[in-house]
Formats: structure tokens, sequence, C-alpha cells
């Protein structure tokens, strides 16, 4: 009897504590679930923000390669504008151009035409600047223009050759009027004496004795020479020397055989026969 109770007794214990164990576990394995299930979410989270993550990155990236091909079109575009702009620029010039090609051309036949005509003037007024001139080469200028002269009769010479030898001539005569020159030639006036000439520019023609005792000036207004003497003969020395190179060049303190008027108003009075004329 003591026995069975005893068996009894030992059976409800473990029933008992085969029962705590069961609530215990029923208790515990709610919360391990939960906090099983509570990782497996934040993994899935971290996983997702993860995959957003490199969606974001990917999408930086895109939008960084974007603005990058932008601000280089952008280069492209302002580069290529600027380049327009200097192709319509020479656009315009070379429509200009052409365009005055292409009146020079309808004007050419206009100018072959008047050309003859203009050459011989040319020459005319080369001979007549030369004969109003001072008397310095006389000969040789003349000559000069008789053999331009004959040239404009020659009808198997181009045109443009004419052109070139009557320009040449008068570019010889221009260059008269800025030089200093000395040379040795019979006196203008009396063939017998030579005499060392000295010319400075259009406006004085002067000689010198070969001694180097006396001298004159050629004085335009009365086609005749007026003696120097004194501080204008050492002046005429002086200059002598100057234009033979055989000293530094000074100022002279010469006479002029042409008035500083005068020539002005020659000047003026050729410039307005040519605005005539044109």
């Amino acid at each position: 009897m003591v026995a069975n109770d005893t068996r009894h007794r030992t059976r409800t214990g473990w029933c008992a504590a085969w029962a705590g164990m069961a609530l215990l576990t029923s208790l515990v394995t709610p919360a391990w679930a939960q906090q099983t299930s509570l990782r497996e979410a934040s993994a899935q989270a971290q996983q997702t923000q993860a995959a957003l993550q490199e969606k974001i990155d990917a999408a930086d990236d895109e939008t960084r390669e974007l603005l990058t091909r932008l601000r280089d079109a952008s280069r492209d575009a302002s580069r290529l504008e600027r380049y327009n702009e200097e192709l319509s620029r020479r656009n315009e010039t070379q429509a200009a151009l052409i365009e005055r090609r292409r009146e020079a051309i309808d004007q050419l036949s206009v100018t072959r035409e008047a050309l003859p005509g203009l050459l011989r003037d040319m020459v005319t007024r080369l001979r007549t600047l030369i004969e109003a001139d001072l008397p310095f080469l006389r000969e040789e200028r003349l000559a000069r223009v008789e053999s331009l002269e004959s040239m404009l009769d020659d009808s198997e010479m181009a045109a443009a050759d004419k052109l070139d030898r009557v320009l040449s001539a008068w570019r010889t005569e221009l260059d008269y009027g800025r030089e200093m020159d000395t040379w040795q030639g019979t006196l203008v006036g009396d063939e017998a004496r030579q005499v060392d000439y000295l010319r400075v520019g259009r406006v004085g023609l002067y000689y010198l004795t070969p001694d180097g005792r006396s001298g004159a000036v050629w004085r335009a207004d009365e086609r005749a020479w007026q003696p120097l003497e004194g501080n204008a003969l050492d002046e005429l020395r002086k200059g002598m020397r100057i234009a033979r190179d055989q000293r530094a060049p000074a100022l002279l303190d010469l006479p002029v055989s042409v008035a500083l008027e005068t020539r002005a108003s020659d000047a003026a009075n050729s410039s307005a026969a040519e605005d005539e004329e044109s």
C-alpha cells in the first residue's frame, strides 16, 4: 500500500515536471520564434535596403554620366556656334569679294577701252612736268618720255606691259622729289663750262665750280642762276660733301629754287585737275 502511494507520487511528480517543462517550452517557443522572425525581417530589410542602395548608386552613376555627356554636349555646341559665326563672317567676306570681282569683270571691257587714252594722257602730263620742273637731267628725262611715246604706238606690245613702263617712269620722277643727288655736267645756259651739280629734292638746284670758289642757285621764277656768296657758298660746299657721303647729314641753310608757296599751289591745282578728270 505504501509502495503504491510512493509510485503514485513519483508519477505525479514526473507529470508535474513534464507539464512544467511543456508550459516553459510553450512560453519560450513563441519568444524564440519571434526573435527568429525579427532577425529574418531585419535581414530581409537589410537586403532590401542594400538592393535599394545599389539602385540609388546605379542611378547616381547614370546621372553623373548623363551630366558629363550634357557638359560635353554643351561645350561642343558652344564650339560649333563660334565656328558657325566665324564661317558666317568668312562667307560674308567671300561674298563681298566675289561681288567686287564681278563688278571688276563687268568694268573690264570699259577699262580696256579707256586704258590707251589714259596711258597717253599720263605720258603727256609727264612731259609737261619735266618741262616745267627744275632743269636737272633734262635730256635723260625727256628721252625717257620719248621712249614712252614710241612705245604707245607699238600695237604688238601688251597693254599691261605699257602700263607697267609708264608707272615705272612716274615712280622714277616721284623719287627725284625725295632724293639728294650730285653729279658733274655742262652748265645750263653755258654748255662750255663743266660744273658740279647739287639737287635737293625738287626745291633746290645748285652748281659749284670744280675749284669750289663760286656757285649759284637756280631761280625757277627767273629761269636763271643766282650767284651764292659767303655763308651760302659754304653751305653749298657742305651740301656737296653730304651728298657724296663725305660727312654726316646736317641741315643746310640755302636759298631754294622754287618758293614753297608756288610748289603748294601747283600741287593743289594738280589735285583739282585730277579730281575734275576723274
